[in-house]
């Protein structure tokens, strides 16, 4: 007998458009279903040029997530992207591979961005792959407050500007450029969990991702130029490269110390 949380995902894979839908921005987006009782769903699919396809479907916070893409080319990853968002990833695959296991942080309809770097792009570059996606475990009781009230997770805090705490970090927006000052805010999850915003000189905004005192990843995208994620962490400070972008953020950010 399928559980509660298994029936919520399989009602909303099958509330998904039958269709595939092309959106505003020119990303095609298609639904993936899962058949009845499963808990994992393979499509093959092929990629050209600057083509983008946006695989949806629906899942809850707490539960696990598992996507592996194998493909004919090296340029071709995937993204995946929380419920809400249209550019920030909490996965980024040309920084990390192409196989991801992560807990969701969210209820909502997930996308897995399949892609080619800039450079096959460019060159119209073709791919053809296969993408398995699983979703496992039962949703987390939502967290509450001392008020009582339902606590969002970091990223949509951090995107709806609650922060627990701001300031100033060292920062470089390109390569060479000695260090300044940019304003930051941190909304925190607890155990090193925390997504920070930096914003850039020139007042754009930059998402950098903490899971479990890690730093895992940055909302970079094809259009920075470079999608390449770094992270060091010497003493009590965390040294991150985001493309072409330096950012000096202390521990105590992360864990409220």
């Amino acid at each position: 007998m399928r559980t509660i949380a298994g029936r919520w995902v399989l009602a909303m894979l099958c509330a998904a458009a039958s269709t595939w839908a092309l959106a505003a921005d020119g990303i095609e987006s298609r639904p993936i279903r899962f058949a009845k009782g499963a808990s994992s769903a393979t499509v093959k699919g092929s990629i050209k040029g600057r083509q983008t396809i946006d695989y949806t479907l629906g899942a809850r916070a707490g539960q696990s997530m598992t996507v592996t893409l194998r493909t004919s080319s090296t340029a071709n990853y995937f993204n995946v992207l929380p419920p809400g968002s249209n550019d920030v990833a909490v996965f980024v695959g040309s920084t990390s591979g192409n196989e991801w296991t992560g807990t969701l942080e969210a209820d909502g309809t997930y996308k897995i961005r399949v892609y080619l770097m800039p450079s096959a792009a460019r060159r119209n570059e073709a791919a053809k792959f296969t993408l398995t996606v699983g979703i496992t475990g039962a949703p987390a009781k939502a967290a509450t407050g001392a008020s009582g009230t339902t606590t969002a997770n970091p990223t949509e805090r951090a995107g709806a500007g609650k922060f627990d705490a701001t300031g100033n970090i060292p920062c470089a927006q390109a390569k060479g450029q000695p260090m300044g000052q940019c304003p930051f805010g941190v909304a925190r999850a607890g155990g090193g969990t925390a997504t920070v915003v930096v914003t850039r000189p020139d007042g754009r905004k930059r998402f950098i991702f903490f899971e479990k005192g890690k730093a895992t990843g940055a909302d970079l995208s094809q259009a920075d130029g470079s999608t390449a994620f770094h992270a060091t962490k010497q003493a009590d400070l965390y040294l991150i490269q985001a493309g072409s972008e330096r950012y000096e953020i202390p521990e105590a950010v992360i864990s409220g110390g």
